[in-house]
């Protein structure tokens, strides 16, 4: 069933919404009176396109269609969900509501990604005030998995509990603020980093740049895997958190910070900022710095990922989801035909899985046929329930092909088959394809161990059974081309 989301006000955060929605299958309606809304928000999923799909190691779903509407009653048309990212102005807000609430289904969610008003206040001159909830964003919208979702005791909770569904649908984490407050959470520790670093630069203590440092190669790096607290704790030591609260409390009375004060803003402190941060990074364009961005938060969640820890965690969540609604196979019973390879591996090319050469690089051949190889032990039993009671697989000769490159963000499959399974041994052949176009081909031989003793052991009942299924069906199609091939063998 085809979802749609309407995207009232394009600029940065309306375009990343846009992108988010769109490249999760969700068609998408714009509107936006900009006459340059279509030019750039097509950049801003430009950048979505080669980055989103690298966070993921399965594929995302079909792209939406997206289209540009002229008025926002047609925008609206047929929206579960509609995101408001007009500029911060309350009286603007409230007449876009009424507009909105005139021309939209009765059911439809009308998020809003304000970061300064709260919902009471949107919600003030609504003919429907229950359709209304704030879910505040963060830029890259369609990178950065937090929304705040800020409601009201108008908004029922099960149109909460829809809310936080489809953002967790689409790959974000919806934190639910349980009183609403200026600001809402995050963009408060925000503003408080940001009054003290305007003091740090008019009183001549920090550059820019040196500010910037401080933070990304410091208590930035800490923060975004751990937080505040966790980080705090960390810190106390062995006696936690009440020691390090008893060794630090007393310097919140010493006049370290001016966060309760802000420097007058006068026309000598915009220009030496601005000045300073033209000469930090003046010298790219902010298309180029948000490439840069995009690739460096990229890797860093995919780094979390493989510890399972912070937004890691939830892009593991979300690429389960991913593999569930595209039918890939988890176990035996599931083949629709075992007659044919099996499709084990479908996703993008990361950023992190490129060589100087602009292509994917060699190790990560191998790491997609091992990941081949891991789905294939799961759909015979051999999953991580049957590891814990201590049988496995282990690799014990490995020859891949490379037979053509493929590049960022490129849609890989790999199509694996059996060609046996029988005692203590199995053997399969691997096939990655982008397209219809044959990338490489992966030959290993694997041999079934006990976890205790380290040395070969037989197959349980069930992956003899399911091995012997796959192999039959899969015996009548021609030999693969390349199998027990050797390197450097002419074709």
């Amino acid at each position: 069933m085809t979802k749609t989301a309407a995207i009232i006000g394009g600029g940065v955060i309306g375009g990343g919404w846009a992108a988010r929605f769109l490249l999760n299958g969700w068609d998408v309606r714009v509107f936006d009176p900009d006459p340059e809304a279509e030019r750039k928000i097509g950049e801003v999923i430009a950048n979505a396109r080669v980055s989103l799909p690298g966070l993921s190691d399965t594929a995302l779903p079909a792209e939406g269609a997206l289209s540009f509407h002229e008025t926002m009653s047609e925008a609206v048309h047929g929206a579960a969900w509609i995101q408001e990212s007009v500029p911060e102005r309350l009286e603007l807000k409230r007449k876009v509501y009424q507009t909105l609430q005139e021309h939209c289904a009765e059911d439809a969610i009308i998020g809003s990604s304000t970061s300064g008003f709260k919902p009471s206040e949107l919600q003030g001159c609504a003919s429907r005030p229950e359709q209304i909830v704030v879910t505040h964003p963060f830029n890259p919208v369609y990178l950065m998995p937090l929304i705040e979702v800020v409601p009201t005791e108008k908004n029922p909770p099960e149109m909460v509990a829809r809310v936080k569904e489809i953002l967790t649908g689409v790959g974000m984490f919806p934190l639910h603020v349980r009183k609403e407050i200026d600001a809402h959470i995050a963009d408060r520790f925000l503003e408080a980093v940001w009054r003290e670093a305007l003091w740090l630069v008019k009183d001549g203590i920090a550059t820019t740049e040196e500010i910037d440092e401080a933070i990304r190669m410091g208590f930035g790096i800490r923060w975004a895997q751990m937080g505040l607290f966790d980080t705090y704790r960390v810190a106390g030591g062995e006696a936690g958190m009440k020691h390090f609260m008893a060794q630090f409390g007393p310097a919140l009375e010493w006049p370290w910070t001016k966060l309760m004060d802000v420097p007058e803003f006068t026309e000598e402190l915009v220009d030496l900022i601005a000045g300073q941060s033209d000469a930090q990074s003046g010298h790219m364009s902010i298309r180029e710095m948000e490439r840069i961005r995009d690739n460096n938060l990229v890797a860093m969640m995919r780094a979390l990922k493989a510890q399972d820890f912070a937004s890691g965690a939830v892009l593991n969540q979300h690429d389960a989801k991913l593999s569930a609604e595209a039918g890939m196979v988890r176990t035996a019973r599931e083949i629709a035909d075992p007659s044919q390879p099996i499709v084990t591996v479908r996703r993008a090319v990361p950023i992190d899985w490129l060589d100087y050469n602009g292509h994917m690089t060699e190790s990560r051949y191998l790491h997609a046929f091992a990941d081949a190889t891991d789905r294939l032990m799961e759909i015979i039993g051999c999953d991580q329930a049957y590891i814990a009671t201590g049988g496995s697989f282990f690799t014990a000769e490995t020859h891949i092909r490379h037979i053509d490159e493929t590049h960022l963000g490129s849609v890989i499959e790999v199509h694996t088959r059996v060609l046996m399974g029988e005692g203590k041994k199995m053997h399969v052949f691997h096939e990655m394809y982008a397209g219809e176009k044959l990338l490489a081909t992966g030959e290993h031989i694997l041999i079934h161990v006990s976890l205790e003793t380290r040395r070969p052991a037989p197959f349980s009942e069930e992956i003899a059974a399911n091995l012997k299924m796959i192999c039959e069906a899969q015996a009548k199609l021609p030999a693969p081309e390349g199998a027990g091939r050797y390197v450097g063998q002419p074709r």
